[in-house]
């Protein structure tokens, strides 16, 4: 196990605070792919065993047996996120209409608000964001500035953009804290960050070109430090910390700006 010097027991006691902070005493959150899940604890005297349920509102609730205690419950809501995760995507798919990005929309790139400008300096119209300029095909009788949805034009640019530089980016960080990746995909995932897997490969979700370095980096820091840890024990967090010391406030840009990415 690598040492954890002073900096890193501080990163992980600040994750910690960041982890339990909470505005009631039975309330925190979960971590769920993308987003902060507000999680509840309740108290049940004829419950027999743990129950985790999704309302209604989105707000995650695990239900305490009569002996059982919080430590317990949040364990038990920790081993079935991939459930809640499910739960989440179902809730999700039934009410959610994708939203679509006209001219004028902001959208994150890079971490900054950028507005969508739509330009027509030839026979085909362009978008232009930060530094970004795309050509948009556009329907003959299409009105430029109102009926055009630039979200799929725009969300392929960003997914090109990605697959260039992220597993250019794993293997960059890769190199310097010394593992070994085999591959590197970049994927639609529609409710994670990224994924490892134990035969050395690394998935990516192509929206983190929508987040600051800082933030991108933390999540491909925390998908190599499973290359060591498959789990995410106090050990892998510890890892994290070594790795990336300001894991915390990483995490805190991604639970604030979390509906952004919908």
């Amino acid at each position: 196990m690598p040492p954890v010097n002073a900096s890193h027991r501080e990163a992980i006691q600040q994750y910690d605070g960041l982890r339990r902070k909470r505005s009631h005493r039975n309330e925190e959150w979960i971590r769920v792919g993308l987003r902060q899940v507000p999680l509840r604890f309740v108290r049940h005297p004829r419950a027999r065993r743990y129950v985790l349920r999704l309302c209604s509102d989105g707000t995650a609730r695990v239900t305490i047996p009569r002996r059982g205690s919080w430590t317990e419950g949040r364990r038990f809501a920790n081993r079935n996120v991939r459930w809640l995760e499910k739960q989440l995507w179902r809730q999700a798919s039934r009410s959610v209409v994708p939203k679509e990005w006209a001219a004028g929309t902001e959208i994150l790139f890079r971490g900054e608000k950028v507005e969508l400008e739509m330009y027509r300096t030839s026979e085909t119209p362009e978008v232009r964001f930060g530094d970004q300029i795309i050509a948009i095909p556009q329907p003959p009788t299409c009105n430029l500035q109102l009926a055009i949805n630039l979200r799929p034009a725009v969300e392929q640019h960003l997914r090109k953009i990605a697959a260039k530089e992220l597993p250019a980016r794993v293997a960059e960080l890769a190199a310097q804290h010394q593992f070994q990746v085999r591959r590197v995909s970049v994927r639609n995932q529609r409710s994670r960050w990224g994924s490892c897997s134990r035969h050395e490969t690394i998935s990516l979700n192509w929206r983190l070109v929508q987040t600051p370095a800082f933030v991108r980096d933390y999540i491909i820091l925390h998908e190599l430090a499973h290359l060591k840890e498959m789990n995410h024990s106090k050990r892998f967090w510890r890892e994290v910390a070594r790795l990336c010391p300001e894991f915390a406030n990483a995490e805190r840009w991604l639970k604030e700006h979390s509906e952004s990415f919908r």
